[in-house]
């Protein structure tokens, strides 16, 4: 089967399973849905939910985030993977806001990727969920179905993330990242996972990938 063909397959039947995909991370504006994103990083989504309702209770913008010192987000954030770092970023950036962009994030990959702490896959996030410019941020959910799917042979996030932008319409970019990503979560784990009673894998893997991830 092409792999345009599995890709109209794929899409229509995550559509069945996951027709609604809210965005996992708790926020009420851009600037918290940034923070929530970096702050992901390594670490669940409950999490950081877990931690963002007391960080954003004290600095929901990045006015007051940028005055907020860093000993005071690491001690909420503590919890969280790469807290010292996070905190860091997370003061910088608001700083940068503030300065560079009167606290408004910024619309564009480059400018937001040049924050601190922000990288293609945080920028991806954002530039979807945010602004609804078409991205396909691939994380290791993503980039593990793309290779179990025959979708991507790629060793790295980058190049999965140009294999699926080629087979995936640009329009389903936005959607398909988030319900692989649940797909991936409720249905086709890393470790444990039967490829063959799967509802994707058992038909899109190939029998070499079935016999390697059984034995």
């Amino acid at each position: 089967m092409k792999r345009s063909e599995k890709a109209t397959r794929i899409t229509t039947i995550l559509e069945e399973l996951h027709p609604e995909t809210p965005i996992p991370l708790d926020h009420e504006n851009h600037f918290q849905l940034l923070i929530a994103v970096l702050m992901s990083a390594q670490t669940t989504d409950n999490k950081v939910n877990q931690v963002t309702p007391e960080l954003f209770a004290i600095a929901p913008d990045a006015e007051s985030m940028a005055k907020t010192d860093v000993a005071t987000i690491l001690g909420i954030i503590r919890e969280v993977g790469l807290a010292p770092t996070k905190s860091r970023n997370i003061h910088n950036l608001s700083k940068i806001l503030v300065a560079k962009f009167s606290g408004v994030v910024p619309n564009t990959f480059a400018e937001l990727e040049d924050l601190p702490g922000v990288g293609h896959k945080t920028a991806s996030v954002v530039m979807a969920q945010a602004f609804s410019i078409p991205a396909f941020a691939v994380d290791t959910h993503i980039h593990r179905l793309a290779a179990r799917w025959g979708l991507s042979k790629a060793k790295n996030v980058e190049q999965t993330e140009r294999d699926l932008k080629r087979v995936f319409p640009r329009e389903k970019w936005i959607k398909l990242h988030l319900q692989m990503i649940f797909f991936a979560r409720a249905s086709c784990p890393a470790r444990g996972h039967d490829l063959n009673l799967c509802p994707i894998c058992s038909w899109a893997a190939s029998a070499k990938r079935k016999s390697t991830e059984m034995n």
